[in-house]
């Protein structure tokens, strides 16, 4: 239960067991149809251009911003966490100039300030992440912020990492024009086949470039030829983590969407209700809680290092230290997936009152789980 993997269902793992297939047999390519068309599911979009990108979350971020920004142009990025700090650094590597609009670690950006960042710099695209996994924090206003972008003719570019498949996300009807994901948060896939998603118009701007992507693996007007109508050869694709994907993505279908959110937003909201009942205090406020990753305060008195590796050791429970700037003040807790049940919200409420009572921190277990029980 801390920032990812979470864990993987049963029928995900038995996926893997597929032997495999070549990666332009006719068995696989229908498979790749049907992947695609789960994660235009997923993302709520009708974009052709949906795929896996063959590597973690960072392989479908980087294919994003390095097929997008072009050396000289410019990239505006949020300052409010540690993966808008990742965004700074690929927009570099592609030859980008970076600027930044502004916010606290643990805080959204504002649309007054995003809108002041355009008239200042006026970037030819804008990145911002939904759901911050080192802060907790989910940034609320994404049309009216790509209504600004667009209103400049930018590019948006989303981070969902840690809230496709959880959160919800709505690529088309918010306006983004390319976002892409992990598989091993929400979606509980192993890591190694990560899904991007690519408007019309954020294509048209791949396949004009100048110059080609500076990544040869990830430049998207090669990968077009692969997963696009020709299927042709590009690189020898992930076929275990394809298997494994497809499933995890029948999993969302067969659930349902929309139940899925709530059924984050239910049990996310009862380890919330828990959390405050034993007496700790959320890290973000209920307008931009982020229900997938519940940042919680280190209350004084316990060291965070000892309250985590307890939980480990005696456990066999996983959550995280914060990063960054919130660094040894949050505990950051994972409520994503197959993870995200009745049971586990109170074995962690339990585990956790015991490893703060051994720090000698007042903390009311009981009353945390009373209120779990009431919430759920």
């Amino acid at each position: 239960m801390g920032p990812g993997p979470s864990d993987v269902h049963p029928r995900v793992l038995r996926a893997m067991g597929t032997p495999l297939v070549g990666h332009l047999d006719p068995s696989f390519v229908e498979i790749m149809d049907e992947v695609q068309e789960l994660l235009r599911y997923t993302f709520r979009t009708d974009n052709e251009w949906t795929i896996p990108v063959s590597g973690t979350g960072s392989a479908s971020m980087e294919a994003a911003i390095g097929n997008l920004v072009e050396p000289g142009e410019t990239m505006l990025v949020p300052t409010n966490g540690y993966f808008g700090d990742r965004m700074a650094s690929m927009a570099r590597r592609a030859g980008g100039e970076v600027v930044t609009v502004d916010a606290p670690w643990g805080e959204p950006l504002d649309p007054a300030d995003v809108a002041d960042a355009f008239d200042a710099h006026q970037p030819d695209v804008f990145g911002l992440v939904h759901a911050e996994t080192s802060t907790g924090v989910r940034q609320p206003d994404v049309p009216e912020l790509t209504g600004i972008a667009h209103d400049h003719d930018a590019y948006v570019v989303l981070d969902c990492v840690t809230s496709l498949g959880g959160v919800e996300v709505q690529v088309d009807q918010w306006g983004v024009d390319v976002a892409y994901s992990g598989p091993q948060k929400c979606l509980s896939c192993p890591p190694g086949a990560s899904p991007l998603t690519l408007n019309d118009r954020a294509v048209a701007k791949v396949l004009d470039r100048e110059e080609p992507a500076r990544s040869w693996y990830l430049d998207l007007s090669l990968l077009e030829g692969y997963w696009g109508d020709e299927r042709t050869y590009h690189h020898t694709a992930p076929v275990t983590n394809v298997y494994a994907l497809r499933e995890a993505l029948r999993l969302v279908a067969e659930e349902g969407i929309e139940s899925r959110w709530a059924r984050h937003l239910r049990i996310a909201g009862a380890l919330k209700d828990g959390l405050r009942g034993m007496g700790l205090e959320m890290n973000a406020p209920d307008d931009y809680w982020l229900p997938s990753l519940n940042a919680v305060r280190v209350p004084a008195g316990a060291d965070d290092g000892a309250v985590i590796s307890h939980l480990l050791d005696a456990y066999d429970l996983e959550i995280a230290s914060g990063l960054g700037d919130l660094a040894g003040e949050i505990f950051r807790i994972g409520c994503m997936g197959y993870s995200a049940n009745a049971k586990n919200v109170t074995y962690l409420l339990a585990a956790l009152g015991d490893a703060l009572s051994r720090e000698g921190v007042d903390a009311d277990p009981d009353a945390g789980l009373a209120a779990a029980v009431d919430s759920l």
